[in-house]
């Protein structure tokens, strides 16, 4: 698996988090963020489609993406909220797996892969739409 790395494309067109083509998962501990990798891995899931971020790589490098502080424009969806959630995670240590998700990955077949894991988070995000795969206070 690789480092994440907040990568162009990874923004929309505000500048805010929003990793189209991604799943980003949050687990409460870096043993559960390895074993998610692991169990994808596992499953077929190529170690170049997997980051990890540690809660402080994590909340350092989508601070900035979270359009937390523009008050000018209104958010014409729910992205500012959703990476205001996850920065929020990572702030309490929750660890970040950023998983490259292409069309044919589903959602719910990645959550039975990860079924037993206690994933505090999750999103998939698609161009226009982001998917809830786990609520928060799941």
């Amino acid at each position: 698996m690789k480092p994440f790395s907040l990568a162009t494309g990874m923004t929309n067109m505000r500048g805010v988090f929003y990793p189209t083509g991604h799943m980003v998962l949050m687990l409460p501990t870096a043993a559960d963020a390895r074993q998610a990798c692991e169990l994808l891995r596992k499953d077929g899931v190529s170690e170049d489609d997997l980051c990890v971020a540690s809660p402080e790589e994590f909340e350092r490098q989508i601070t900035g993406a979270t359009d937390e502080d523009d008050e000018l424009l209104p958010s014409v969806g729910t992205e500012a909220q959703t990476a205001q959630r996850f920065r929020s995670l990572a702030h309490e240590g929750h660890h970040a797996l950023i998983v490259h998700a292409n069309a044919g990955m589903a959602s719910e077949h990645v959550l039975q892969v990860l079924k037993d894991l206690p994933i505090s988070y999750g999103q998939r995000y698609r161009h226009l739409v982001i998917e809830d795969l786990v609520e928060a206070g799941r």
